[in-house]
């Protein structure tokens, strides 16, 4: 699912390469987070990410949040945390979480926004791997929101 270009696979692993954190995960945004919300979200998590050596990319459409976070194991774990207490997401959905010695896959990402355009056949994907029921049902609870109607006008909640 996550095999794109550039990611380093095992033989090509780098020995100097740090101990790295990942969460990915995808959660239906509450329903007063508009763009201009995300616009600050992405600026507080620019300068706060960068004193605890975070980076990542964060993708919103359509009232859904899909977020790749990579950094220090303790510092992710101190995130997670926060972000599993955000009201301003909910059915949060993790689609992996690991821990291993690689290089990053956005190195000089703070955290950036990244279109929406193919979120839907990523959560899609996501909802065919998923084993977790609770997973499954949240999966299934975002994708019929992003079904009720054209990308550009579905409304929250």
């Amino acid at each position: 699912m996550f095999d794109e270009y550039g990611f380093p696979g095992a033989p090509d692993l780098d020995h100097a390469a740090p101990i790295l954190a990942t969460f990915v995960y995808c959660s239906r945004a509450a329903e007063s987070v508009d763009d201009i919300e995300v616009d600050r979200i992405i600026e507080w998590s620019q300068r706060r990410n960068v004193a605890r050596d975070i980076t990542g990319v964060l993708v919103f459409g359509s009232g859904v949040f899909f977020q790749w976070i990579e950094g220090p194991p303790a510092q992710l774990e101190s995130l997670i945390g926060s972000l599993n207490d955000d009201p301003r997401h909910y059915d949060i959905v993790q689609l992996d979480r690991s821990v291993e010695k690689r290089e990053r896959l956005y190195p000089n990402w703070e955290m950036e926004r990244v279109g929406a355009d193919d979120i839907r056949a990523m959560l899609q994907e996501a909802l065919e791997s998923a084993e977790d029921e609770n997973n499954v049902a949240a999966l299934g609870r975002i994708l019929n929101h992003l079904d009720s109607g054209p990308l550009e006008t579905v409304g929250r909640r």
